[in-house]
């Protein structure tokens, strides 16, 4: 598709259209509804070294617009993500971007560097911004200086394009992204989940097992927004929205807040086509307007035009 085309370091997209991380799995799922090759690509489920179990049930609410999960970062580990999933996903032709976790620093860099070693991953993205593990009960991505100093040692780990996955739950993220950026990070991404609670009021018992977790669809998607205009005016790497997005009418508005591309998550539960559903209809607005999506990246302004 012309002028869908996005570059995030040395990685070209064929377009900005990406399933996000804890969505869709591995693939194998998504990949039954949906062309893998036919979007700008897939950010796997969260990989430390070894498998994790997560947190223990329930872990998953539905709210209103929304929903919130505290599966806390379950996965199979990146070897056995390596063996047995990767090669699924190499014949389907995705661009594949492995979302990097770690309990420590060590953890993280050991993470990348075997990234980094394996052809068919094309990118990291580094989640220093996950709210619902128990780990200090904080995430890299709160801090400035933990940020800087976490992407740096990622950054001296891999040659191959760098995304730092940001945290909402501050008060300032345009600052954390601005220390990603001085820290080497290729592009941002934003925003994770934001802490919540749901309450059971038969029994007062909280919805989730660990009390809180991450809530994410449509219902955060103005908070998005405009954490996505905040970051796109204070970095010059590029920036990718999700948060909420379930049309392409909601992508068009990422984009004009300044995201050269966006992530599309909790809709997939909904409809797994959404992403195909979503290009199609970026596609189609560019052309009836004429422009490319160049044209309309930042192009957001406050208040009326004079």
């Amino acid at each position: 598709m012309e002028g869908l085309d996005v570059r995030i370091g040395s990685l070209s997209l064929k377009n900005p259209v990406l399933l996000a991380s804890g969505c869709v799995g591995y693939g194998e799922e998504i990949g039954r509804f949906i062309d893998l090759s036919a979007i700008g690509g897939i950010v796997v489920k969260g990989l430390y070294m070894k498998p994790r179990i997560g947190n223990p049930p329930p872990r998953i609410w539905e709210t209103p617009s929304g929903m919130l999960n505290s599966i806390g970062l379950s996965g199979i580990g990146i070897h056995a993500f390596i063996q047995e999933k990767l090669p699924l996903l190499r014949e389907t032709g995705a661009t594949v971007i492995v979302n990097v976790c770690g309990e420590t620093e060590n953890e993280y860099e050991e993470v990348s560097r075997v990234c980094d070693a394996t052809d068919g991953i094309h990118a990291l993205e580094l989640n220093i911004s996950c709210p619902n593990i128990k780990e200090n009960g904080r995430c890299p991505g709160m801090n400035r200086d933990a940020t800087f100093s976490l992407v740096s040692r990622i950054r001296k780990a891999t040659k191959k394009p760098l995304i730092a996955k940001l945290s909402p739950n501050i008060t300032d993220i345009a600052s954390i992204a601005q220390s990603a950026e001085e820290a080497g990070a290729d592009a941002v991404s934003l925003i994770n989940t934001l802490l919540g609670m749901a309450i059971d009021i038969e029994t007062g018992e909280t919805r989730t097992a660990t009390g809180m977790g991450g809530l994410s669809g449509p219902a955060i998607r103005p908070v998005a927004v405009r954490m996505v205009y905040q970051v796109a005016r204070t970095v010059s790497i590029p920036v990718i929205g999700m948060g909420g997005i379930s049309t392409w009418r909601d992508a068009i508005e990422f984009f004009m807040a300044g995201a050269g591309a966006i992530q599309i998550g909790t809709t997939n539960f909904i409809n797994p086509h959404v992403s195909i559903e979503i290009l199609n209809g970026i596609q189609d607005y560019l052309v009836s307007r004429r422009q490319k999506l160049a044209d309309i990246i930042g192009c957001c302004h406050i208040g009326p035009r004079r």
